[in-house]
């Protein structure tokens, strides 16, 4: 999408120069990018203790074998 930005000049040549990019374009987006993963990382910190996460990798585990030993029945094997 194209946009018309009034951005401070060392401020967009800092991002070029910090994201290693050439294009103004790649480097603007690459710095949104890492703005909104910081944002959301924040928030999941901000959650730390505040929800009950459930361990299930040992069920998905099973759930994984049985779904292939389904698969191959099927197959024949």
């Amino acid at each position: 999408m194209r946009t018309t930005l009034d951005v401070d000049t060392k401020l967009l040549n800092d991002v070029l120069e910090l994201t290693g990019e050439k294009s103004k374009s790649k480097a603007v987006s690459k710095a949104l990018k890492q703005y909104l993963r910081s944002q959301r990382i924040a928030e999941l910190r901000a959650m730390a203790g505040k929800i009950q996460i459930d361990d299930v990798e040992e069920e998905q585990e099973e759930a994984d074998r049985r779904r292939e030993q389904v698969l191959d029945e099927l197959r024949g094997s």
